[in-house]
């Protein structure tokens, strides 16, 4: 009998969506059924602790997990501990607490709320949207302040979980990473970059890659199988439903509340 896999998309803080997500999954595959995520656990939904808090309980409960990093894991990460709101990759130049990018709703899942909102400065260095001043509470605190309450707040073990995500996970003909590949450059070869936040070069590629690669990142409607790769993101960031997917070898299946339902490309 093929063994079975079962991989979660991006979650973007819908604790209650990965609560049901789980529960599918289980009863489909029971307790111990192996579960990959893809990362993009935080930011834009409201409960990212909460996000973290499940996973981290039950891979310490020694459920059957592999947990991979995301790029809004990566910014949420590099914020705590290097105190940056930027990444290179996002050519808006759009700072974390951004509201788009859904920084101000990480921090507020762990009681740092924003009041009136962030004041920004857009710089002339690459145009890149810098936090001047964020409303907490009445408080009016600098980037820098802002950056010492949260690390005053996040638990540690929610640093370290971050810290010590995977990029890339491979069992048997299927690859699991967060955003894709760069195509043609070998996987013990691939940047982190690229794992991360692909895109161009890799969405239209219809070469076969010697493997089916299982990813998010780019949110669609519902999770989609493009033939060379299936793309998990069904869009939970923007309120849409949190799609599990379970694969037999290559074959593949959207789990519902109403049973299985093939997923073909």
């Amino acid at each position: 009998m093929t063994d079975r896999i079962y991989a979660v998309g991006d979650i973007h803080g819908y604790a209650s969506e990965l609560d049901r997500a789980l529960g599918l999954i289980e009863a489909d595959g029971g307790p111990d059924a192996r579960v990959i995520f893809l990362g993009d656990y935080t930011d834009r939904g409201p409960d990212s602790r909460g996000v973290l808090d499940r996973l981290i309980d039950g891979l310490a409960a020694g459920r059957n997990w592999v947990c991979l990093m995301g790029n809004h894991d990566r910014m949420f990460l590099r914020f705590l501990t290097e105190g940056a709101e930027h990444d290179g990759n996002i050519k808006s130049g759009l700072s974390w607490m951004n509201r788009r990018l859904g920084g101000p709703s990480t921090l507020a899942s762990y009681g740092l709320p924003q009041g009136e909102g962030g004041a920004f400065l857009m710089a002339q260095n690459g145009g890149l949207e810098t936090l001047s001043s964020y409303d907490l509470g009445g408080d009016e605190l600098s980037l820098q302040e802002l950056v010492m309450r949260a690390r005053e707040t996040v638990p540690e073990g929610h640093r370290e979980f971050l810290a010590t995500r995977p990029i890339l996970h491979r069992e048997g003909e299927l690859v699991f990473v967060h955003a894709g590949i760069r195509p043609g450059v070998p996987l013990d070869a691939q940047e982190e970059d690229d794992l991360l936040w692909i895109r161009d070069g890799w969405l239209e590629d219809t070469r076969d890659h010697g493997v089916l690669v299982v990813h998010g990142h780019t949110a669609l409607d519902t999770p989609t199988h493009y033939g060379n790769r299936v793309n998990l993101d069904g869009g939970a960031g923007y309120g849409r439903p949190l799609v599990p997917v379970c694969f037999e070898g290559r074959e593949s299946a959207i789990l519902t509340e109403a049973g299985r339902v093939r997923l073909v490309p």
